[in-house]
């Protein structure tokens, strides 16, 4: 007897229902990631009134770029247009506010759309889950910080406000930085790469550097090295953090508190 909502062929078993497609990426940490630098970048300018339409034009960019890609480079591209046309008008309705107050985002997105290429780059050679590929979304997160800080400085004109790129913002560019790319390389050593150590040697290597280098970043800029003390706690992860029974969820939980604390370190400094 064949069961309800299970069609059958003649001479054939139960065709399998086709799962509808997905709207939102499957890369559940890629929010965290996104969220980041646009988190850090408030701990330097505060609430502004564009902050909403930014916030919510970069976070629909993420689906939208992954849909595009998608459509581009699929087996079965049509999949992609449902994502498509969700995120599309997200974004426009959201960016085209900001872009009409600061037209010289014009030149970021440019950069924007040279990064993207290299993404499409790599997933047309079925490499989108590289480490090459997760560091150039780590680029295009950390770059995501002085932007937001230059649109929050409140500039209208075509010139990028390079004025914010001062030393005041290196400690946070750098904690952004090191955080997203340690946590690429730890949770690829624990869940993708599992099997080779020498993800494992390279995570723990990092995540010791990184307190170094935002260490000396504080040093130099006259910030309180307790922006560091998140750093030690990333390195001692990536000791902890480890074996079997650590399973992508409870992964993902300990890398979004981590990025938590980085925010609150840079916050508190």
């Amino acid at each position: 007897m064949t069961r309800v909502g299970s069609p059958t062929r003649a001479g054939a078993g139960p065709v399998p229902r086709r799962r509808s497609d997905r709207v939102v990426p499957d890369q559940h940490g890629a929010w965290a990631f996104l969220a980041l630098p646009v988190a850090l970048a408030v701990t330097r300018t505060g609430w502004f009134a564009l902050l909403p339409a930014v916030a919510l034009a970069w976070v629909a960019a993420y689906p939208l770029s992954w849909a595009a890609t998608g459509r581009l480079t699929a087996r079965r591209p049509e999949r992609f247009d449902r994502p498509l046309l969700a995120w599309a008008p997200v974004v426009l309705l959201a960016g085209i506010p900001v872009l009409i107050a600061r037209p010289w985002l014009s030149w970021v997105l440019l950069g924007y759309a040279t990064l993207w290429l290299v993404n499409l780059a790599f997933a047309s050679g079925r490499r989108e889950r590289s480490l090459a590929n997760d560091l150039v979304l780590v680029g295009e997160c950390t770059l995501m910080l002085p932007v937001t800080v230059g649109i929050g400085a409140g500039e209208r004109g075509w010139v990028p406000p390079v004025a914010v790129l001062d030393s005041a913002l290196a400690v946070p560019v750098a904690a952004c930085a090191v955080a997203l790319v340690g946590s690429v390389l730890h949770v690829k050593s624990l869940i993708r790469e599992r099997s080779d150590q020498r993800f494992a040697a390279g995570s723990r290597a990092f995540a010791v550097a990184g307190v170094i280098v935002i260490g000396l970043a504080a040093g130099l800029t006259g910030v309180s090295l307790l922006v560091a003390a998140p750093f030690v706690l990333l390195a001692a992860r990536a000791w902890l953090v480890r074996g079997p029974a650590w399973r992508p969820a409870r992964v993902g939980l300990v890398e979004l508190a981590c990025l938590v604390l980085v925010v609150a370190g840079v916050a508190l400094a």
